[in-house]
């Protein structure tokens, strides 16, 4: 079953868009996604900050 999320407190930064979402288990988490074509770069984390640190960080292997 797919997870439906809803996000919120979304930031862009650079390609990468950072947001805040519950989980099934009502904790806050933060995703870093990136939206370039075919990159695939996706990542949970428990703090905000760090999701943050990992879009300013990223580098997209296809360009």
């Amino acid at each position: 079953m797919p997870a439906n999320r809803r996000f919120r407190n979304l930031v862009r930064i650079g390609p990468v868009q950072v947001g805040t979402y519950y989980d099934g288990r009502g904790r806050e988490k933060h995703t870093a996604a990136c939206t370039a074509p075919r990159c695939g770069f996706s990542t949970d984390y428990d703090s905000r900050a760090a999701a943050e640190l990992a879009a300013r960080t990223h580098r997209c292997a296809v360009r």
